[in-house]
């Protein structure tokens, strides 16, 4: 992604504080519901049919044996804020290995008992590129978890779409092997090494340097970005993770958002973080990345 990331228009909420209308595959496949916490509505975006009908790809058709894709759930409109510079199909895949309090996806926190068959994401996709959508997202959970990855991007590759990764940068040699199939990534980092494993139950600060150093390394655009809570990210802290974050392309930071389905009950009446501390750390932070940008202003 050459391009800056995409203020919110007005009316639209940063991606961070959104409360999507999430589609899941719990209804196509099992009476069973999706965790809790995601929303299911049924609707979709009406579809304009004089918009681009997919382009032709020559990736080849990756899924044709298999009958499930990775994806528990689907954003029900296209995305303005997800994918800096495009609008954007979120797709979302179930189980993560961190267990962040603050997390907006809780209900994807564990792996899901549904999942969109191929056929079904090939509809949604078709729909969403008829409704001009040129990006397609694929978030979580985590990603990286999931042995249908790969097949997951070749799929939206091959109708039409530039593809986004969300990753939290804890599987290393899952994102090299599906690193050059991106077109954009966005790793979260969470806080510094010495805090990892307090704030988000994973302690492996060996592998989330061994991301940073891939995505430095590569040619894929991406971004590094951190949810700032007060209490937690204090000056000392984010001094810590400019030094080790040091020589990133792009680092940004976004408010934290209270809610009252977040994991962590003390985080839900936590105040939101103010765009003036946010501020603040983007020009304290400004030798550590190439840019540092504030999201959501």
């Amino acid at each position: 992604m050459p391009d800056d990331p995409r203020k919110p228009t007005a009316g639209m909420r940063n991606a961070e504080e959104r409360s999507p209308a999430l589609v899941s595959s719990a209804g196509n496949l099992t009476e069973k519901p999706l965790s809790s916490g995601l929303r299911p509505d049924g609707k979709t975006q009406t579809s304009d049919l004089s918009a681009p009908r997919p382009r032709k790809s020559n990736i080849k058709n990756p899924t044709s044996d298999i009958p499930f894709s990775p994806v528990a759930a689907v954003l029900g409109q296209a995305s303005m804020v997800d994918f800096p510079g495009r609008l954007a199909a979120v797709f979302f895949v179930g189980g993560c290995n961190f267990r962040c309090g603050f997390c907006h996806n809780a209900g994807l926190l564990v792996r899901p008992p549904a999942y969109f068959t191929w056929a079904a994401i090939r509809a949604r996709a078709a729909e969403f590129r008829r409704s001009w959508a040129d990006g397609a997202v694929i978030s979580g959970g985590e990603p990286t978890l999931s042995p249908g990855l790969s097949e997951l991007i070749a799929e939206l590759k091959r109708q039409g779409f530039a593809v986004k990764l969300d990753t939290n940068g804890s599987r290393p040699d899952a994102l090299a092997a599906v690193l050059g199939m991106l077109d954009y990534v966005a790793m979260d980092v969470k806080t510094a090494p010495d805090r990892y494993a307090a704030l988000t139950g994973f302690g492996d600060t060996d592998a989330i340097a061994r991301s940073m150093a891939l995505l430095r390394a590569g040619a894929t655009e991406y971004e590094l970005r951190t949810t700032v809570i007060e209490g937690e990210h204090d000056d000392a802290t984010m001094e810590a993770m400019g030094a080790w974050l040091c020589g990133a392309r792009r680092w940004v930071l976004q408010p934290f958002v209270p809610r009252e389905d977040l994991p962590d009950p003390a985080l839900r009446s936590a105040p939101r973080t103010p765009l003036a501390r946010l501020r603040e750390l983007r020009d304290r932070m400004a030798g550590f990345a190439d840019e540092m940008l504030v999201r959501g202003e």
